[in-house]
């Protein structure tokens, strides 16, 4: 039988800029074992069944498949979260949004908390997680996302996370939030990453928002003093280039303590801003 080590070094994952990570991660998956086992234990035989689904994870991800989806599943904060193709693969650049969001409400109050286009839910339960205190619902147009959200919430043990299918606020009439947050789409549609990568397999209708990415967050920042309370904050993740535009539209909108946080990387990625 083959071995871990022997698995490992056969693996051809050519085109993947992660190769050793996604073989790892994928056979580890197979074995029900961390990498961190892989490691430790090379030597170890591999049983011919798991080797074929090795295998088979393998090719698909040489065709290109996200390791996420092969795996059904993608780490966000401190939770593991259930992802499908119907949803956009939650990414470690979203947590500054995350870390955003809890420095603008007290942390020991209770708030109601609105997640816009949630997808997963990856946001809303993180937020949920970290302030059990916090009413938080998420919305999302896709029935199925709203599903996998909520199935994500029960087997989270999250109740004081909630989802509902609305695109963006049109099933919220009459309610008010003191936050509000959204990973909306940003990427332009004629952005040539669009066609590359990981995101080919992605939903578009999660990626891409009109001719300079900014068609859906102009939308949020119109309707959001709509539903947010007084002094309310509204918080967004956008492109890396896109911080003085989304600046400009948070003040135009009436919004005041307008300002822009920055990746690990440097890069403005939040903006937010408050009601008066």
């Amino acid at each position: 039988m083959a071995t871990i080590d022997s698995l490992l070094r056969a693996a051809q994952l050519p085109d993947s800029p992660s190769a050793k990570l996604d073989a790892e991660w994928l056979l580890a998956a197979v074995l029900g074992k961390s990498p961190s086992y892989l490691r430790t234990w090379p030597e170890r035989e591999v049983l011919p069944e798991d080797e074929t689904r090795f295998v088979a994870h393998l090719e698909r991800r040489r065709l290109g498949e996200p390791v996420a989806y092969i795996l059904g599943r993608q780490g966000f904060w401190s939770l593991e979260l259930e992802v499908a193709p119907h949803t956009l693969i939650p990414r470690p650049d979203t947590e500054l949004l995350v870390e955003t969001a809890m420095k603008v409400l007290p942390a020991g109050g209770a708030a109601s908390v609105l997640d816009l286009g949630t997808g997963t839910g990856a946001i809303a339960l993180a937020l949920a997680s970290e302030r059990p205190a916090w009413q938080v619902s998420g919305v999302d147009r896709v029935t199925e996302a709203v599903a996998l959200a909520a199935r994500n919430a029960q087997r989270l043990g999250l109740g004081n996370a909630a989802f509902l299918e609305s695109h963006w606020f049109s099933s919220l009439r009459g309610q008010r939030f003191e936050l509000i947050v959204s990973n909306p789409p940003y990427i332009p549609a004629s952005d040539p990453h669009l066609s590359q990568g990981d995101v080919r397999f992605e939903p578009s209708s999660a990626l891409v928002s009109g001719v300079d990415g900014l068609d859906d967050i102009r939308l949020i920042i119109a309707q959001a003093p709509d539903y947010l309370s007084s002094s309310g904050w509204l918080v967004l993740e956008h492109g890396y280039d896109q911080a003085s535009a989304v600046r400009s539209l948070l003040s135009a909108g009436g919004f005041v303590d307008v300002a822009s946080c920055r990746d690990f990387g440097g890069h403005e990625r939040v903006s937010l801003g408050r009601l008066p």
